[in-house]
């Protein structure tokens, strides 16, 4: 507000939003020169669909009590050329967009619209979840955005976590800028814990081929409640959310990964407003996501790198209620516990695997042997879900070479990694 670059570091519910869509809001209000339909003040990038879908509805929010604002949602799975007719009819004051949907605007003179034009009168960019951003590596995307906006702006960068990508990009986007830093109440100024004060973490420890039996118990006893179930591959949630839909009955069970197109944002929004379900996801859903009301967390495999465990986990226990984050772990990554406590400061406590579960793996081999399409989907997860074990940044824990040989869940026949990746 008071005209100074924004470099913003806060716990992941905590409200971020809030604390860039306000001020974006006041710094149009204060303008001499008022914004014509076409002109754009602000653009707000984001890393994810949901991300931006999400903003853009906290935004209208506000952007209703004052008409003279126009925005804009950029984002993939739309038609670009529709987007193209929405802005020249419409305008965008305010535009909020996934970073290759925007990028491309850029350069689509061809269509006739010249963004480049527009946007000379930018008064803000804020970047929503800037390390997430780059992690995906969408840092030339940026880059290449940076190119066409006025260097005469406010820039603001937000996330919960500050990496060392996050800071190259500091220093080649802002000028001199503020950083702040925001602990809960209650939490020493020294305290660096990055999960909300009102989790509660869990760990199980299981043998590889009692995992799926001991995930489909805890569901079948928590029905009536929100969770989010996280796996390493978009092929994994394709597989493990066709088994579950077989084993746990009576329960809205919806799948979403990055390699939809179009299904995506209708699966997001009815997912939000259902009061109790299961989202099968990969990491898509694990930046900024305000999904209400969710109990649980879920996290089927461990992800590959330490902070995004954190950002799992903070899918609950957001703005003050309280929430639960379990995940799942072989005998062999015990260590990974104390690793989280160390290396992310967040302390977890031990949840027994629950006696006397019914074994389903039967019943997933006799699906794989009635419908190739089953056969295929956990052939496919099982081979991603290698891979990306290999590629996990705790490799010392995570080790391919002593778990040489698994089960393969889909087959029920011991596989070695060699015979999963040739398959």
């Amino acid at each position: 507000m008071s005209n100074k670059d924004v470099a913003a570091e806060a716990v992941t519910g905590s409200g971020k939003t809030l604390a860039f869509v306000i001020p974006v809001l006041e710094i149009l209000l204060r303008r001499e020169e008022k914004l014509k339909k076409t002109q754009v003040g602000a653009i707000i990038i984001t890393p994810t669909r949901e991300l931006a879908v999400q903003i853009d509805e906290v935004l209208s929010h506000f952007t209703k009590h004052f008409p003279q604002f126009s925005q804009i949602l950029l984002i993939g799975g739309t038609n670009p050329v529709e987007d193209i007719e929405k802005f020249k009819e419409h305008g965008g004051n305010i535009i909020v967009a996934t970073p290759g949907r925007l990028e491309d605007m850029f350069r689509r003179k061809a269509d006739g619209l010249d963004l480049a034009r527009c946007v000379k009168s930018l008064d803000v960019l804020v970047l929503d979840e800037a390390d997430r951003l780059l992690d995906m590596g969408f840092e030339a995307s940026i880059n290449a955005i940076l190119d066409f906006l006025p260097k005469q702006r406010r820039t603001g960068l937000f996330s919960a976590t500050q990496t060392q990508e996050v800071e190259n990009l500091v220093r080649a986007g802002l000028r001199n800028p503020v950083r702040i830093s925001v602990k809960e109440k209650g939490v020493a100024a020294s305290s660096t814990q990055k999960t909300p004060t009102r989790l509660e973490n869990y760990y199980m420890i299981c043998r590889a081929d009692e995992k799926f039996n001991q995930l489909v118990h805890f569901l079948r006893q928590h029905k009536q409640e929100k969770h989010l179930v996280f796996f390493s591959t978009c092929a994994c949630v394709e597989y493990y959310g066709k088994a579950l839909e077989s084993m746990v009955k009576n329960v809205k069970i919806m799948c979403i990964h990055g390699k939809m197109k179009h299904k995506r944002n209708r699966i997001f929004t009815e997912f939000r407003k259902l009061p109790s379900g299961i989202l099968v996801c990969t990491d898509v859903m694990a930046r900024g996501i305000d999904i209400p009301e969710v109990n649980w967390v879920l996290q089927y495999d461990p992800p590959r790198s330490a902070s995004a465990f954190v950002h799992r986990c903070g899918r609950t226990a957001r703005i003050g209620h309280v929430g639960s984050a379990l995940v799942f772990l072989l005998p062999m990554e015990e260590s990974y516990v104390n690793f989280l406590s160390i290396n992310q400061k967040c302390p977890m406590q031990e949840m027994k695997p629950s006696k006397n579960v019914v074994d389903l793996l039967p019943k997933l081999k006799s699906m794989a042997l009635a419908d190739r399409a089953v056969f295929e989907k956990g052939m496919k997860a099982f081979v991603s879900y290698v891979q990306a074990y290999a590629k996990h940044e705790c490799s010392l824990i995570f080790r391919v070479k002593a778990k040489r040989s698994g089960l393969c869940e889909s087959c029920q026949r011991f596989c070695s990694f060699e015979d999963a990746k040739d398959a």
